[in-house]
Formats: structure tokens, sequence, C-alpha cells
């Protein structure tokens, strides 16, 4: 029986690819790469769907791999460039294909396939490229794309009998529509609504992102993952300060803290957590005091007690709500699309 590894993010596409094989008797081993600018696996609320729902309904085995600090330094320096924001598809899709390569190899599989569609994404799905990307990977020719491969040239596995070519697809374009149609020929209805799914291509966090690079060259996992969350504001090079927008992100905050950070709310009313992170000053927490105030159901107050807590030691501040100079002066934000109700 032919064997195929699969890169599988839970979307609509990669799923039709592994059916598309699985209907024709090959045996799917999927994969799926984790890094800190998907959809975590562990938060599946953060997805419409379950994303293997499919993987428990078809049977195909799931494997995770986490990527995350291989994934960081492309993404600060990638051979290839980056999208429009900070995305660097095709040595993500390179990055991916080689780890998938060693996992073909360890388990004897006889090809690797993907969900991806021609002319879906501008970067990395043309043409073009696809067999550039193949061959940085070291696989020529060893890359089947189901949904796509009747516009493609055709591959090995094809070539040597082990896939029927009259049987895979030629989507081509951005339209889900014929994906959805496939959908239902097979039984496929649980599945994620269509969305970019990389934190990397959306303009807000790819900004964060840039500015946590220029003042940290080597972030670590919480800062990476506080970019998610709450209002950012850089007061000093080595000093950013961070407020909960809702519940939920002051849950986040609280959890990712670490003991040396410091964290400020109001106590009595309703309040965002507010956290320091790095070199603190007087300056600094009069700063935070003032923008966890500003946030806070007492920001009507002319003065507000703030309370501060830092490892063992807690004491309250009194500070006036933020104004918007302040507001202007720290908030990391492209000032194209700033919330005019701030």
């Amino acid at each position: 029986m032919p064997r195929a590894i699969a890169l599988f993010s839970g979307g609509l596409d990669s799923t039709l690819a592994i059916l598309t094989m699985l209907r024709q008797g090959v045996e799917v081993t999927a994969v799926t790469f984790l890094n800190h600018f998907g959809c975590e696996i562990s938060d599946r609320s953060s997805c419409s769907k379950d994303p293997f729902s499919a993987a428990e309904k078809f049977g195909f085995e799931v494997k995770l791999s986490h990527l995350s600090e291989k994934f960081l330094e492309i993404v600060k320096n990638p051979r290839y460039g980056h999208g429009k924001n900070m995305n660097p598809c095709i040595d993500c899709r390179i990055l991916m294909l080689k780890e998938a390569r060693e996992l073909m190899r360890m388990i004897g599989a006889d090809f690797i396939i993907t969900g991806e569609v021609l002319g879906q994404r501008p970067m990395s799905q043309r043409k073009n490229t696809f067999p550039m990307i193949d061959k940085q990977a070291m696989l020529k020719g060893l890359v089947l794309r189901p949904l796509s491969a009747k516009l493609l040239d055709i591959t090995v596995p094809e070539q040597n009998g082990l896939v029927k070519r009259d049987e895979l697809y030629d989507i081509n374009g951005r339209s889900r529509k014929p994906q959805m149609a496939l959908a239902r020929e097979f039984g496929l209805t649980d599945y994620p609504a269509p969305a970019g799914g990389c934190l990397l291509t959306e303009p807000n966090y790819a900004f964060r992102l840039k500015e946590l690079l220029t003042y940290t060259s080597d972030p670590g996992f919480k800062d990476i993952n506080l970019l998610r969350s709450g209002r950012h504001f850089r007061f000093s090079p080595e000093c950013k300060i961070i407020v909960g927008r809702h519940e939920k992100e002051n849950e986040t905050l609280l959890s990712i803290a670490d003991a040396d950070d410091c964290i400020l709310r109001v106590e009595g009313y309703g309040s965002p957590i507010t956290l320091i992170r790095g070199k603190r000053t007087e300056e600094a927490l009069a700063v935070a005091a003032s923008l966890c105030a500003r946030y806070s159901d007492a920001k009507h107050l002319q003065a507000i007690d703030v309370a501060v807590s830092v490892k063992d030691n807690s004491f309250y501040l009194k500070a006036p709500p933020a104004d918007s100079e302040v507001l202007d002066k720290y908030r990391i934000e492209m000032k194209a699309t700033a919330d005019a109700s701030s």
C-alpha cells in the first residue's frame, strides 16, 4: 500500500487533500506543525470548529511537531523575504517540508501531500514557486498537491502509478466554492471557516512583533505569547507595559506573568490587569498606574489608588487616569488603524 505524509493544518484544504488520497487507497500519516503564530491546538475554542474532528471521523493519524525555535529564526531573517506583513511564507513552507521529509524517511513513506491550491496565496502558491520550494526542501517531484495537481507538473508518485492523476483535481484561485462542493461529496461537514490562521499576516500583530524584535533580538516564549493579548505600551527600550482589555485577557496576563513582573489593578472597581515587563523605574510605575486607572471603571475619578504587587511586595500608588497624550506617546499601534475610542 502506498504511504504518504500530509501537511495538516486542520483546515478544509489540507483535509480534502488527505481524503483524496485515502479514497485512492493511500495510507496517510498527517503532521501538524505548531509555532508561536498559529491556531493553538490546546485552545480549540480559538477555532470555529474542532480542527481534528476529520481525523477522528475518517480514521487517519495526526502527529504534532513544534517548530517554535526554528520558525522564529526564519521570521527574523527569511531567505525569501516577508509577505505583506511579517509572514515568511516561502521559507515557512520549505521548513515544514524539510521536517516532513525526515518523517517520511523515518516511517518509510513514499511521498508528501499538501492542501495547497494554485493561486490561493500570492507569495507561496504560484506555479513557478512550487518547484523551487520542493527543490529547496530536497523533495523534487515528491510533493503532491492533490487539489491542483492537474494544473501542475506530474509528480513521481503519479509516474510510478501510486496515485491516479485522473482522480486528482484542477482547483485554482481564491474561491472556496470548489472545495466546499468537494467537502459535501466526501461527507465532510465539520471544518473551520476559511481564515488566514497565521498571525503574521495580521497587520497589527505583525507591527507588534516587528516592534518587539527592534528592542529584543532574542525574545522568549512569553514575550511572543503576550503579543496576542492586551494593549501594549513601550515605556523604554527595556520596559513594556501591557493592559488587559477584558476578563479573558486579564486571566491570560496573570497566567503568563513571571515572578519578577509587576502587576497592577484597581481594587473595588472593574479593572484591567496591567503588567510591567522589564526594567522598572518610578516613572514607569507611575505611567503604568495611570494606564491601569484609565482603563478601569474608576476612570471618572481625578485620582485613583492603584494596587501594585511584585514578588512578595505590595503597595498602592495614587494616580490620575492617563490622558490621550500619554496614550499617544507610549502605545504600540499602527497609527492608521488606531482606535479613536481609546
